[in-house]
């Protein structure tokens, strides 16, 4: 049987299910197997994918007046040029 903590600190997890496609399936292995050469610890689908959420959280990446893919990358790569200080 399991033991649930109810703590303050301890964070809620949920498991997201998406649908991608061959070509983003692969781009992920590709990251997840450099970094396994590179530092020795292979980057998961879920590790890469929460980051680059954390990461678009953490710049201020909002939905505002986002309607496409497009206008998404977008407003993420604004985010860059913001935080490299090229805008």
């Amino acid at each position: 049987m399991l033991k649930e903590i109810h703590d303050e600190t301890e964070v809620m997890r949920h498991r997201v299910i998406t649908m991608l496609d061959r070509k983003e399936l692969e781009f992920l292995d590709k990251l997840g197997k450099d970094s396994m050469f590179s530092t020795g610890h292979k980057l998961s689908y879920s590790e890469i994918l929460k980051w680059l959420i954390d990461f678009a959280i953490e710049s201020g990446v909002t939905g505002e007046n986002v309607n496409s893919k497009d206008k998404l990358k977008e407003m993420i790569l604004q985010k860059i040029k913001e935080i490299q200080g090229g805008v």
